[in-house]
């Protein structure tokens, strides 16, 4: 990491002072150094780096060398489509252990073809290919797995014994891993497309809250989004406790897709897209994955953008819903320390400084005192409500006590609430039901009478009369004479009412159907025509959703990954935040030296 800081500070020196090494005069005619120039140019930034001159001189040579290089890929690939990729070799498989590697090939290509030249021209067997810290799979081209021009590939030497176990372990990987977010997916579904006509305690199903716990009322399209966005991202923080980065990342990234469905107005209300932009660029951090920089720079943007909106300047609006503001600042902690480490990556240690200064500014206050902790667990409260205690607190061991009392009992009452607003919900079906509604046309009108059973019951009424409407409709194109004029030209009564309700009454088309068909009119043509052939619920319409054993097994997999307590995203133990200050510190302090 120490040499990506030093090249990244070259390169902001070479671009303040909008010097092209790859130009004359530090690159010859034939793209040879110009000795002198270069020489100049290292001594000259040498003090302003802290390092020597001979230091110097080799990262700036490593910098023309690969601007040479780029700009001649750069006019092939335009040409030709031909790319240049730098591979990553293993030690024991480099001539020269400094020189880079360079392969040229076409990205519309699969990877096979790539492993198998690379294999053939660098003499290894079986080998893996990484890149940005995903392996590529066999069966896809390069330009579909994010393979582009100049891209660094690491490759890794694997043994024949190695091999076989790979392609199983990969194979069962990558089906455990596409099951896990199918049957994620499947399972919120299921659980966005329930209306809550049915008893919630044998067939649950998900409401969506503010911040004070109140039901939120959207419109049911970009809810069900929203609910599998939400789902999603409570897979993938179940799995970045358990440390399976990887895996958490891919049920994340689901997530990000979802959230991009939702109107920006409601993701300025809370603040889960924010915290989710965060836990993508700590997968990253945790998994190295260096190469996706300019994404996590991006992500934190819209992290930061976004805690704005939602909890204001100062976090005034979040100061007066929640009454403190100390258990959120573990987010900001997170958001500082990625920030301070994306810029030390990108060669600004002020910046970095800065950024590292807020964090253990932040972290002094939010780490808790193990005596308090231990106190305040005495009492009788769990761990979690002794941490967010003393953090909403700052500290203070008699506040939070009063403050995890309160949250209880505020907690139960929303509990006492919500029960007592899901009963009324109950009994308002069943009210209606009993005067001749169906359950799930009941939970229907009171979806969109906003819980109003008379204004529900208007509706129901409004729907049935226009039925009846129809029916009436229906039947005055069964007038006797109609039947009759049929009936004379010798067709059957069963046949000729069905063709009279089949063409509304028409006796000439009714007729002409008739001779069609023989006189005689199918099942198939008295069946009503199916709109769809899917088994999804409408778009705007709520719907009850099968409660088959199967759906049953996958709504109560993943209500196992839904945390019971709405602040557990905020309940971090900060031990891994801690280890990444360490080594922040240490980096820039080896800087510092250096300078």
């Amino acid at each position: 990491m120490a040499e990506q800081n030093t090249e990244a500070k070259l390169k902001n020196l070479l671009k303040q002072e909008k010097i092209q090494l790859w130009n004359p005069p530090y690159t010859d005619d034939d793209n040879q150094p110009g000795q002198q120039h270069m020489q100049e140019l290292a001594n000259r930034y040498a003090p302003l780096l802290g390092l020597s001159a001979p230091e110097v001189s080799v990262a700036l040579e490593l910098i023309r060398v690969l601007a040479v290089k780029r700009g001649k890929g750069n006019k092939m690939f335009r040409e030709t489509n031909v790319a240049t990729l730098e591979l990553l070799l293993p030690r024991d498989s480099k001539k020269d252990p400094k020189a880079k590697t360079y392969l040229e090939t076409r990205l519309d290509v699969s990877l096979q073809q790539l492993m198998d030249r690379i294999a053939e021209e660098f003499g290894l067997k079986h080998v893996k290919l990484i890149l940005n810290g995903k392996t590529l799979s066999g069966d896809q081209p390069l330009d579909q797995q994010g393979v582009k021009n100049h891209s660094k590939v690491m490759v890794l030497k694997v043994s024949d014994a190695e091999w076989k176990q790979q392609l199983m372990e990969d194979e069962e990987k990558k089906k455990n891993q596409n099951e896990s977010i199918q049957r994620t997916q499947k399972g919120f579904q299921i659980l966005s497309e329930r209306d809550g006509s049915e008893d919630p305690d044998t067939t649950p199903f998900l409401e969506i809250g503010d911040q004070k716990g109140n039901p939120l009322n959207i419109p049911h399209k970009e809810k069900k989004a929203l609910i599998l966005a939400m789902g999603f991202h409570e897979k993938g923080c179940s799995l970045m406790k358990k440390k399976q980065y990887e895996n958490a990342l891919c049920h994340l990234l689901q997530a990000d897709q979802q959230f991009s469905q939702c109107g920006s107005a409601l993701l300025a209300s809370v603040d889960n897209f924010a915290v989710l932009q965060l836990d993508i660029v700590w997968c990253y951090q945790a998994l190295e994955a260096l190469s996706c920089l300019e994404d996590g720079r991006s992500r934190l943007q819209r992290a930061e953008e976004c805690f704005l909106k939602c909890y204001g300047e100062q976090q005034q609006r979040l100061l007066r819903i929640k009454g403190n503001t100390g258990r959120e600042d573990v987010l900001f902690l997170r958001l500082y320390l990625l920030q301070s480490l994306i810029f030390y990556i990108e060669g600004d240690d002020r910046q970095a400084h800065i950024q590292l200064s807020r964090v253990e500014s932040l972290y002094s206050r939010l780490v808790l005192d193990s005596e308090k902790m231990a106190q305040l667990m005495s009492l009788g409260f769990t761990d979690r409500e002794a941490r967010l205690g003393l953090r909403a607190c700052q500290g203070d061991l008699q506040e939070a006590a009063i403050h995890i009392s309160n949250r209880r009992q505020e907690r139960e009452d929303l509990k006492q609430r919500e029960r007592q607003r899901r009963r009324t919900r109950m009994e308002d079906i069943s009210t209606l039901s009993e005067l001749g509604f169906s359950r799930r046309d009941a939970a229907r009108a009171l979806h969109h009478a906003h819980g109003d059973v008379d204004k529900a019951y208007g509706i129901l009424l409004d729907s049935s009369q226009a039925t009846q409407a129809s029916n009436n409709n229906s039947e005055s194109a069964l007038s006797p004479d109609k039947v009759q004029q049929l009936l004379y030209l010798g067709f059957e009564r069963d046949s000729s009412e069905a063709a009279l309700r089949l063409t509304g009454g028409d006796v000439q088309s009714a007729t002409q159907l008739l001779l069609d068909n023989q006189g005689f009119i199918s099942a198939e043509l008295l069946s009503p025509p199916s709109t769809s052939s899917s088994s999804s619920p409408s778009s705007e319409e709520p719907s009850t959703s099968s409660t088959c054993p199967e759906d049953t097994e996958l709504v109560n997999e993943v209500l196992e990954d839904i945390s019971h307590h709405e602040e557990d995203y905020l309940d971090l133990t900060l031990e891994e935040e801690s280890e990444l200050i360490a080594a922040m510190k240490t980096y820039l302090s080896r800087e510092a030296t250096l300078s």
